[in-house]
């Protein structure tokens, strides 16, 4: 449903591009467990305009969101995503 009411407003104001690209996120954000990270990226993403640099970027080596995810304890990316979420002060994301 939830879909649907995404899909009509954006025909009414001819944004169909907007569309093709809200309409995944708004699936993935029904996921649970394991596609946390995804979900919350997504969010975070949408609420705040953008996500920071890929850890590919830097010339220093970086953790790695599994290894991350494994300092704080928590299960995988998506234990890691939803940890973010609950610490990051953003209304937006949850999982």
């Amino acid at each position: 449903m939830r879909t649907r009411s995404l899909a009509a407003a954006a025909a009414a104001l001819g944004v169909t591009a907007t569309l093709a690209l809200a309409t995944p996120a708004v699936a993935a954000e029904q996921a649970a467990g394991s596609n946390c990270w995804g979900v919350v990226s997504a969010q975070a993403a949408r609420s705040d305009g953008g996500l920071g640099a890929h850890s590919s970027s830097f010339d220093e080596p970086r953790l790695g969101i599994g290894n991350v995810a494994r300092l704080f304890g928590v299960d995988g990316p998506g234990g890691l995503g939803s940890l973010l979420a609950t610490l990051d002060g953003n209304d937006a994301t949850h999982c």
